[in-house]
């Protein structure tokens, strides 16, 4: 909406002709690169705009889609970004920023990310040191998006006293996400000690049985501790993006 506002100021100003006000409007509300259709109005539907799923994408599909999202004043969350990846990526697109544990990168966050009010304190947990990697794919979604957070990392049930001795930082949230693998008993436990939303991930980290997280994802469906959401298995980012939400209420 911001730069809708900006274009048409522009034009009022003459500072721009009618012919480039057309050709801004016409790749509203999205950008067909062929490959991809860019979401371009995802912000204004959704308070949070579209990110870039790097896998699966090559560098230059990735760099067309990013640059097409800053033209038009988006800004930029790329996802699941390998190492090689992401140093290509750094070369053509320099304001980027990588962060190597989420295997993220972002990009300069606008005014307009800004402009929500009362964000409240979110906390990642984690179950265990294994988990930190998907943690931090949460983590940074939501420092990104501009919320508050703490982390509280490898308090996991086999030593439940780890976790207790953090009740007062617990109940200061407004959010809790909670990633486990293994068993993923953690979310429940977390839901039972305080009185907001816990967001849940399961991980792919555990042994055989665990069957590369499907283990941790039905216990946490099956909670017997209400108000526990599950994301899918993996999936920081979709946990930072509700937890977000929530917080922003």
């Amino acid at each position: 909406m911001r730069s809708i506002r900006n274009l048409l100021s522009e034009f009022r100003a003459g500072r721009r002709k009618l012919g480039e006000v057309v050709s801004h409007l016409v790749d509203l509300p999205y950008k067909n690169l062929r490959f991809a259709r860019v979401d371009l109005h995802r912000f204004l539907r959704r308070d949070f705009p579209e990110v870039i799923y790097a896998q699966g994408k090559t560098v230059s599909q990735i760099v067309s889609i990013a640059r097409a999202m800053q033209s038009n004043g988006n800004p930029l969350l790329i996802t699941k970004v390998a190492p090689a990846a992401a140093r290509q990526l750094t070369r053509r697109i320099p304001s980027l920023r990588y962060h190597p544990e989420a295997r993220m990168m972002t990009g300069p966050i606008g005014t307009r990310q800004r402009i929500r009010k009362n964000r409240g304190l979110v906390l990642v947990v984690t179950a265990g040191t294994s988990d930190i990697p998907i943690a931090e794919e949460a983590a940074v979604t939501l420092q990104w998006a501009g919320h508050p957070i703490r982390r509280l990392y490898d308090v996991g049930v086999a030593g439940l006293h780890r976790i207790l001795d953090h009740r007062s930082l617990l109940r200061s949230a407004r959010a809790i996400v909670v990633v486990a693998g293994m068993d993923g008993a953690l979310p429940a436990v977390l839901s039972g000690l305080v009185n907001v939303p816990i967001v849940a991930v399961p991980t792919s980290v555990g042994y055989g049985a665990s069957f590369q997280g499907i283990a941790p994802l039905l216990t946490m469906l099956n909670s017997c501790s209400p108000g526990v959401a599950v994301v899918n298995i993996d999936n920081g980012f979709g946990a930072g993006v509700l937890a977000a939400m929530i917080a922003s209420r």
